[in-house]
């Protein structure tokens, strides 16, 4: 036997199929423009619209893993609840049937003619959506001539002995089928990919359905190897979302092994009623495993979301802070309750702004990457927090107010804001110092010790900021406002002896460059600051 005819039409093809799938999802997502993020979190307020997001969205970017990964990070940053989050994870595992059903219909002889059109679009076209409808058309005509390839090369196997020996032990070992679906699909890491191999086995004939169904199995179970891979490193919260998708498709996976005879036989009756190929019956399988397995798990879906936290039990300091003072019940019955419950939550989102340069400040200082991390994953929960309180003073606006009410309205909005880009400057801090690691640019000691005092200023302005804010005290504004006045004063003495430092060379360009960056951080922060307190002082807020 010619191994090399068989190999190498089959790598090449694997290699083919994987890129065009991840180039056609990548024109799907190109055409959705940055919506996916904003539909799962606008569209999932319970676990069974989070079924239907999850669905739409895999069905759209043809990546169950890829729509795991948004979710996870959703999760982390507190847009999404656990619940929630279990929903559009079952979903996506429907979501990514549509991949398998796309492969049945074999288009195989026009997949060239496909390609081409893509090209065209992809290459002489200038109009940006028409370019990723090229996008997309080139790697659904690529997903077929690359299943044309591996098909061609099972051919072979035929006249295998050792090879159809070995698909009959798999026919007769469910368990052991799990285990190479498994397998498969953590190398190459598709589940779509290994599904495609399957379908182009069976049609072969060169794999019986009892055994194709234990592989298909496995395949669900290897496609989480993603989230968890995702998840590493990363907080507890993200962590219990991988888990959830792991439990979802193993729990799944036993309930068919157990009952694998009657599926078998109610997939060859599917067979023969609806005259299905072979290649849309592997693809008609995947979709009923994974619309029964949702069907038989969302009802315990809390109970699912109760075991991975109990597994993975919640840090105090990795618990997701969720609005607690914005009640939509006293945006009608008691409007002036729900603007002091605003500015409170205001004030929640300041503290959090703060602590988050800190963290940017101590990473400054120490390079320790988890500060980094966990600085990034705060900074999004800031800005949920922004958006939720935007939403609720924007309800509140409707409301009958008095003239200065509604101009209070307004301030806080704006401090709001304020608030957001404070939050903002950290994350940039935080940029900052990464691109230095990466570049291995160093400041000089007397540089790194400035920095240090110019946080140390900004914090101080940021702390009386608070307190001016929750008691409206404009002695503690006044003295904030002071402190402004100051951080400027020292930032000219700060810019005036780096210039002195490169002069002397002392502090490299590249690095001082970086530097000037870094100090404008603590001086924008304050500006956001003094808008604050002015507005304390004029009684604003």
């Amino acid at each position: 036997m010619n191994y090399s005819a068989i190999l190498f039409p089959f790598l090449g093809g694997l290699g083919l199929f994987l890129f065009s799938i991840k180039y056609m999802g990548d024109g799907l997502q190109l055409a959705a423009g940055d919506k996916l993020r904003y539909i799962l979190d606008k569209y999932t307020t319970n676990p069974f619209l989070g079924v239907l997001t999850g669905i739409l969205v895999t069905a759209l970017i043809q990546s169950s893993s890829g729509t795991t990964v948004i979710t996870i990070g959703l999760v982390a940053a507190g847009f999404l609840s656990l619940r929630q989050a279990i929903g559009i994870i079952m979903g996506a595992n429907v979501g990514t049937t549509v991949t398998s059903f796309i492969i049945g219909f074999n288009l195989s002889a026009y997949a060239l003619p496909i390609i081409f059109i893509g090209s065209v679009l992809l290459f002489f076209v200038k109009n940006e959506r028409l370019n990723n409808i090229g996008r997309v058309l080139f790697g659904f005509g690529g997903i077929f001539y690359a299943l044309k390839l591996m098909s061609g090369s099972f051919v072979p196997l035929r006249s295998s002995q050792v090879f159809m020996d070995m698909m009959v032990n798999l026919s007769h070992s469910s368990i052991l089928g799990v285990f190479v679906g498994t397998f498969l699909t953590v190398v190459i890491q598709s589940s779509s990919a290994t599904i495609g191999i399957l379908q182009g086995l069976y049609q072969e004939g060169l794999i019986p359905l009892n055994a194709s169904l234990p592989i298909l199995f496995g395949d669900n179970i290897g496609t989480t190897i993603t989230a968890i891979l995702a998840c590493i490193g990363s907080t507890n919260i993200a962590k219990r979302v991988a888990l959830s998708h792991v439990l979802f498709n193993l729990i799944g996976t036993v309930i068919f092994v157990i009952f694998l005879t009657p599926f078998a036989y109610f997939i060859e009756y599917m067979q023969v009623l609806l005259h299905l190929s072979p290649k849309l019956t592997i693809a008609f399988a995947h979709g009923s495993f994974n619309i029964v397995n949702v069907l038989i798990q969302f009802p315990f879906i809390g109970l699912l979301a109760y075991i991975v936290t109990k597994i993975i039990p919640e840090k105090e300091d990795e618990k997701v802070y969720q609005a607690e003072y914005l009640d939509r019940n006293l945006l009608e019955s008691a409007p002036i309750l729900a603007l002091s419950q605003a500015k409170k939550e205001v004030i929640v989102m300041l503290k959090k702004s703060i602590a988050n340069l800190n963290r940017a400040s101590e990473y400054f200082d120490t390079r320790n990457p988890k500060l980094a991390e966990k600085a990034i994953t705060r900074e999004e929960e800031i800005n949920n927090l922004d958006h939720d309180i935007t939403t609720y003073l924007t309800d509140l606006f409707k409301q009958p107010m008095s003239e200065k009410n509604s101009e209070i309205i307004s301030s806080i909005l704006d401090s709001t804001r304020d608030i957001e880009r404070i939050g903002d400057h950290a994350i940039g801090l935080v940029n900052d110092v990464k691109y230095q690691v990466k570049k291995e640019l160093d400041f000089s000691d007397s540089a790194r010790e400035e920095v240090v005092i110019l946080h140390s200023i900004a914090n101080e302005m940021l702390q009386k900021t608070i307190i001016s804010l929750e008691k409206n005290d404009k002695n503690m504004a006044i003295e904030a406002l002071d402190i402004h006045n100051r951080i400027y004063v020292y930032e000219k003495k700060v810019r005036k002896k780096h210039i002195s430092r490169m002069n002397d060379g002392k502090c490299g360009i590249k690095a001082g460059l970086y530097y000037v960056d870094v100090i404008n951080h603590f001086t924008r922060i304050c500006d956001h600051a003094r808008n604050i307190n002015e507005k304390v002082l004029n009684d604003q807020i």
